[in-house]
């Protein structure tokens, strides 16, 4: 890789890694200077939900962002997302145990069975706490690649969870997650049919492998090759 990509690469996953760090200091500032509102708990709640389904749907884009562009390099980008979404969510859980529940655990546990948004969004942290464990390279290959692919496509189950659990908290204005449900459906439509694509090829191939030689030989692409 030439030296000045490098270091244009470089220079973007830092910028990346700081504007993702963003929402937090805001939200720091905010807390410092008594900018959170009427309902402070309820806005420090909301916006590291908000960020935490951002950054886990940006997660979910970058692989088709990288095939559509063809740079490489922004494969290296999802796991710092991947691991900024289980941070916010992290956060958006602590405040919910700790500032709003004050840590009644026995409260906080019938809540996660008797309140279907809560055990969603629950269910959401803890299938992304594995993933945010098993994301360094090291565990890559403890685990095999294989099965480290097998379980980070987990991460699609946690984000329809996401999703799912800022609709039903959601009463009355929707839009904001429909249009992260939205989202969510265009990023798993492209893989879905990217996938689909991608096992035609391959059974196509293995079709064209399975044949005789002799019939490979006669097909029309032979034969105009041949004829060339």
């Amino acid at each position: 890789m030439p030296a000045n990509r490098r270091l244009i690469e470089r220079a973007t996953r830092t910028g990346i890694f700081l504007l993702a760090l963003a929402p937090f200091g805001l939200l720091a500032f905010d807390t410092l200077t008594d900018r959170l509102g009427t309902n402070p708990i309820e806005t420090v709640t909301h916006r590291t939900g908000w960020w935490a389904l951002t950054f886990l749907l940006l997660t979910l884009a970058v692989t088709p962002v990288r095939q559509l562009t063809g740079i490489g390099w922004l494969v290296k980008l999802r796991r710092m997302l991947g691991l900024y979404a289980f941070f916010y969510a992290s956060l958006h859980f602590g405040v919910y145990i700790g500032l709003d529940q004050f840590f009644a655990f026995d409260y906080i546990v019938e809540d996660i069975m008797d309140r279907p948004y809560i055990t969603v969004g629950f269910t959401a942290l803890v299938i992304l706490t594995p993933l945010a464990l098993t994301s360094t390279k090291r565990m890559v290959r403890r685990l095999g690649g294989r099965r480290w692919n097998r379980l980070h496509k987990m991460v699609y189950v946690a984000a329809v969870l996401g999703v799912l659990h800022f609709l039903w908290l959601v009463k009355a204005d929707i839009l904001e997650p429909a249009i992260f449900a939205l989202t969510l459906g265009l990023l798993l439509s492209y893989r879905l049919v990217t996938s689909g694509l991608r096992q035609l090829r391959l059974r196509r191939a293995a079709r064209s492998a399975a044949r005789p030689a002799s019939l490979r030989a006669q097909s029309p692409a032979a034969e105009g090759s041949a004829g060339a």
